[in-house]
């Protein structure tokens, strides 16, 4: 079959994987797109993970850690597809609360949204030469409004836009999804940048992102429990011309009845896309929303998703008490 239709395209001597967090175990875990060989590749780390992105051609799982509610202790780890070799990139510290990440690996950059730091920022892949890109908001009273949180991200690195979520309250529908250049216009600043643009405005809440740039679709899912919450939706990445970014008619709600919505990843040749959520459930679907499967259920508190083909080496097989079900 085709790529596209269904069953996507993999080189030879790669299989396609899934990988998400659990932030209530402190847990890195890996799957096949199918459900099957389950594994647990970091245990213990209960720095409250959130973003996970996967550099195939390095050999490398990276995650940003949120760290402790209301504290400026955010982080980024990473370790081997395998989970071995772990190292801290971003200290402590280094970010306030670091949520949604995703890579550059053309430009050997990693970005990720800070929430409670109301900010959007990037480092090398080694950690070194923290940037911030985007500002939303400063000190204690900008801090208290989640309208300023940012915490889904996407990277068009080809295109050269950043696209983030600010989430705003529960059910507020002050959230909205805004994009701007990879780079900051000369002369200005984090703070006073004048090219960003609000997309979606007066969203439930949403939260994470990702891209489909061939097919030119931005998908994001929704937390809130209103009209368009617990969802996946998607959308044009391109604003039509003379809408309003409150009122635009062209959101499909893809998926439905999520407990808690929170990671989303694509695997666009593939033709699937993938969702977790806080009540432990692992979600898939076609693009378009249809062919809905329940991957897992109860497999912790799921924040983060990625999809990648990686070496078929760098996969444990299944147990035999795996085999066996």
């Amino acid at each position: 079959m085709a790529a596209g239709l269904g069953v996507p395209t993999v080189a030879a001597g790669t299989t396609s994987r899934l990988f998400f967090l659990d932030i209530r175990g402190g847990r890195v875990m890996s799957v096949n797109p199918d459900g099957s060989n389950l594994q647990v590749l970091v245990d213990g780390k209960k720095e409250a993970p959130d973003g996970i992105a996967v550099d195939v051609g390095k050999g490398h799982i990276y995650w940003s850690n949120m760290g402790r509610a209301n504290d400026d202790d955010g982080s980024v780890f990473r370790t081997d597809l395998d989970g071995g070799n772990f190292v801290t990139l971003v200290a402590k510290g280094g970010t306030f609360t670091a949520k949604q990440m995703k890579l550059d690996e053309k430009h050997g950059k990693m970005y990720w949204s800070d929430r409670e730091g109301m900010r959007i920022q990037r480092a090398n892949l080694d950690g070194s030469n923290i940037e911030t890109l985007v500002v939303t908001g400063k000190g204690d009273a900008d801090r208290a409004d989640a309208a300023n949180w940012c915490v889904g991200l996407a990277v068009d690195v080809d295109g050269g836009k950043v696209y983030w979520t600010q989430k705003g309250s529960d059910n507020a529908f002050r959230g909205t999804i805004r994009r701007a250049n990879l780079e900051i216009p000369k002369g200005q600043t984090a703070e006073n940048r004048t090219d960003i643009e609000i997309l979606f405005d007066a969203l439930p809440e949403p939260i994470d992102l990702d891209l489909d740039v061939k097919n030119g679709h931005l998908y994001w899912t929704d937390r809130g429990d209103a009209p368009r919450g617990n969802t996946v939706n998607r959308a044009p990445m391109k604003m039509p011309a003379g809408a309003d970014a409150r009122t635009r008619n062209d959101i499909q709600v893809l998926l439905g009845g999520l407990d808690e919505a929170i990671g989303v990843a694509l695997d666009v040749p593939g033709n699937r896309l993938y969702v977790t959520d806080l009540g432990g459930n692992l979600v898939s679907a076609k693009l378009d929303g249809s062919d809905k499967k329940v991957l897992g259920t109860k497999l912790g508190s799921l924040t983060g998703i990625a999809f990648a083909n990686v070496p078929v080496s760098s996969v444990r097989p299944p147990t035999t008490q795996q085999q066996q079900q």
